[in-house]
């Protein structure tokens, strides 16, 4: 009888230093916009590239606990979600590493690996959508010529094939050439608003909001998957 495998032995949890930690709760209320104040344990481990459930995101969370208890991170909770944030003491002990030239090199932001991940597949794909919306439009010009007349359902379910191809060819145009890359010293929200670059004449506020309307999910490259 042959003797069972042992699998080898877990060696410690290499855990981010303290600093690296307050670095990373920083970035991650930064990221989330103005009006948050606080940022929940899920973004704090993005920031630091720590898959949610594992052995390093549990000491993560003791090593927040034990950053509050030295008055470097205060913990809340909202919706009985808990938050944490930087006090005035943490801010003052990672500019005080700052001035002194220490490096706190945090992994590639979400925010921005979002936009990598986006503008590298609109690039691959923004032809295809192309093309996909030029054979759209090739069967409608063949129904318009065609007699006798396509029905109805034939012109609906076209409908709904040249509206799905315009939106993957709109949004992958924004992903590609629009969406600036992200300066992580600021969050990147997509609000929607118009481009001063192109600020649009002659448009009343309806029509201004219409426009917004639309661009809603204009940065998700789920939404590209195919349909069933």
């Amino acid at each position: 009888m042959s003797k069972a495998k042992r699998r080898p032995a877990k060696g410690p949890v290499e855990q981010p230093s303290p600093e690296l930690v307050l670095a990373a709760v920083e970035r991650a209320v930064r990221h989330r916009g103005e009006e948050r104040h606080a940022a929940p344990l899920w973004a704090i481990l993005a920031h630091l590239a720590t898959p949610r459930r594992s052995i390093a995101a549990r000491a993560l969370r003791a090593q927040l606990d034990e950053l509050c208890k030295e008055g470097a991170l205060v913990h809340s909770r909202e919706h009985g979600v808990g938050l944490w944030a930087l006090t005035s003491a943490g801010g003052g002990r990672l500019g005080k590493l700052r001035r002194q030239g220490a490096a706190l090199a945090l992994p590639e932001s979400p925010q921005h690996a979002d936009w990598r991940n986006a503008n590298t597949l609109a690039g691959q794909e923004i032809e295809r959508f192309r093309r996909r919306l030029g054979a759209g439009l090739e069967a409608a010009t063949v129904l318009l010529a065609c007699a006798p007349q396509a029905d109805s359902d034939t012109w609906f379910e076209l409908g709904e094939r040249l509206q799905r191809s315009c939106w993957l060819l709109a949004s992958a145009t924004h992903c590609l050439y629009e969406w600036a890359e992200p300066d992580d010293a600021r969050a990147d929200i997509d609000e929607h608003a118009e481009d001063p670059r192109s600020q649009p004449a002659g448009l009343d506020e309806a029509a201004l909001a219409r426009r917004r309307t639309r661009r809603v999910g204009r940065r998700n490259i789920l939404l590209w998957r195919e349909r069933d």
